[in-house]
């Protein structure tokens, strides 16, 4: 009776309270900076309800007696989520130049918050910037989901001059750990708007060229380096290596 009793949800509730990040600010938000930009970069940290991500290992014909260990992950064991409401209360308006762009991370089912989100910050939605093929897929309750997004957002005109204008729309970098970016997302913004005053909020990187907000930032910068880059620096190293 006590085996029929055990569900995959009894025990995500016991990891849930165990592993849930927690804001460690008594405020909800660290102070922007006193500044004005006119490219902002933001990755909000999306909250959905606690909802767990599932693999076979949740259902109890699979897996009798969950004796094998569960996959159990959410967003909020990784990070300190927040709710529309809150992400709203943050002034990006106040940052933002008379004329300036808001590229946003987003996933499917958050789609619909991120527009909202993005009229509240006072930008007009306008497309889908980015699309990034994460190259292996999630466990989804349509289809199974493999990709992210990154939406534009305008405030006034165009910010100029313009940088690049050959940046695809279309990555396909591998996944890596849980939340991480792909890093061609941010190169591709820099060399669109090469000269402009950017900002990344809700950063976890420090780069060269941009300022940064956000409660996990390194203090050293380094240079944005895309997985080709790397791979290319490593090539020659080794061939380097392989010449002495």
């Amino acid at each position: 009776m006590e085996k029929k009793a055990v569900t995959a949800y009894s025990l995500y509730n016991v990891q849930q309270k165990r592993r849930t990040k927690i804001n460690p600010l008594n405020e909800v938000y660290p102070q922007l900076p006193q500044k004005k930009y006119q490219v902002i970069y933001a990755d909000p940290p999306w909250d959905y309800g606690g909802k767990m991500q599932y693999d076979k290992t949740t259902i109890k014909s699979e897996n009798e007696g969950f004796h094998k260990k569960i996959f159990l992950s959410s967003a909020e064991f990784k990070y300190p989520t927040l709710k529309l409401k809150q992400l709203k209360e943050l002034d990006v308006a106040g940052i933002a130049a008379e004329d300036c762009l808001l590229f946003m991370w987003t996933t499917g089912p958050q789609m619909a918050n991120s527009i909202e989100l993005g009229e509240a910050w006072g930008f007009e939605y306008k497309t889908i910037a980015f699309v990034w093929d994460k190259m292996v897929h999630n466990p989804g309750r349509y289809t199974l989901s493999q990709t992210e997004f990154v939406l534009a957002f305008k405030k006034g005109k165009f910010p100029q001059p313009r940088g690049a204008r050959n940046v695809r729309q279309f990555i396909q970098v591998h996944r890596g750990e849980h939340s991480v970016k792909p890093v061609e997302v941010i190169d591709g913004i820099t060399k669109m708007f090469p000269e402009q005053e950017k900002i990344e909020l809700f950063a976890r990187n420090n780069y060269i060229g941009w300022d940064n907000w956000g409660l996990e930032i390194p203090d050293h910068k380094i240079e944005i380096k895309t997985e080709q880059e790397k791979c290319w620096e490593e090539k020659v190293r080794q061939m380097k290596l392989d010449d002495e």
